[in-house]
């Protein structure tokens, strides 16, 4: 890939394979630096302890303070929404969204252009949820949650599909909380973007690859499977079943969890904003001191130096 320049001072690089691949472009090793794959505000570190690590502790001239003295934030800096105490309590966040609480739940996501046939897909997967259902429940056994993105064709015609009275189905169009809705769910049905990959594994979801762009999102697909949190089908009635074999084994979908979480780097961006920081200041600081000389030096010194020299 193109991007791999060797004359680069830092090279941030999200996995081994890319790794791999920085070296065998002739970067050397003091160049690289791997966290993971920087990712939205709302994925970041959900601890207090975390986020602190990765920023520095506020007060006593941790990077919180360098940054508002860099951008002269001052004392007015904006509270950062991403850190602190998340929201993991997934009945909870159920509740907020306005969907069944304690009930197997899907998220199937269609990327923000709404890609990756999702209408057969959804389809496939509710049908096949509904036939699985209790049939003596007074309620739905399962729940799928539907992310359309732009694609308002998609969302007219699944909101108008006649689902079945066993699974709960709740439509979509774009969606800015997408962490909420990855972290009230049990797991994603989603093409193979890096993006949403990494995002599904800070939140423990199991990952169903339905759609992936060719060489581009490819290694995605390995990436899922070696690490041993999810699969790949561009068929909808493999999809469906696949996820009902999943939500049948909750040994296994926690393996699976498990798994993801072990994948999952949500302090990635933040490590990356610091290291990048860190540059910054180093040269600020480098040309502090180069002008400090300067100044310092008399204009009969100068005379005196350039006459000798």
């Amino acid at each position: 890939p193109t991007w791999f320049n060797p004359s680069v001072d830092k090279c941030f690089v999200p996995s081994d394979a890319l790794h791999k691949c920085a070296r065998d472009r002739k970067l050397d090793e003091s160049q690289l630096t791997q966290y993971g794959l920087p990712i939205r505000e709302g994925f970041w570190a959900t601890t207090d302890d975390s986020t602190a690590s990765a920023f520095g502790k506020s007060g006593g001239g941790g990077l919180e303070d360098k940054l508002a003295e860099w951008f002269k934030f001052g004392g007015n800096k904006k509270e950062n929404s991403g850190s602190g105490k998340k929201n993991n309590d997934k009945s909870a966040l159920q509740s907020k969204l306005g969907i069944i609480q304690n009930v197997p739940t899907v998220l199937v996501v269609g990327g923000g252009d709404g890609m990756g046939g999702i209408i057969k897909t959804a389809q496939s997967l509710g049908n096949k949820l509904d036939a699985d259902a209790d049939a003596d429940s007074d309620k739905p056994s399962y729940q799928m949650v539907v992310v359309c993105g732009s694609n308002q064709k998609a969302k007219a015609d699944l909101e108008a599909y006649p689902w079945g009275p066993g699974v709960n189905v709740c439509v979509n169009g774009f969606v800015d909380n997408m962490d909420e809705w990855m972290r009230a769910s049990d797991a994603i049905v989603t093409k193979a973007g890096p993006g949403t990959i990494a995002e599904a594994s800070i939140c423990g979801l199991p990952c169903l690859l339905s759609a992936y762009l060719p060489g581009q999102e490819e290694g995605n697909l390995d990436f899922v499977k070696d690490s041993g949190f999810g699969t790949y089908s561009g068929n909808p009635k493999v999809i469906a079943e696949t996820i009902s074999s999943w939500l049948a084994s909750p040994d296994m979908l926690e393996n699976m969890r498990n798994n993801a979480l072990k994948a999952a780097r949500p302090s990635a961006t933040l490590d990356i904003a610091k290291d990048l920081a860190d540059m910054l200041f180093e040269y600020k600081g480098q040309q502090k001191m180069s002008s400090s000389r300067t100044e310092s030096t008399s204009p009969q010194q100068t005379a005196s130096s350039k006459t000798v020299a």
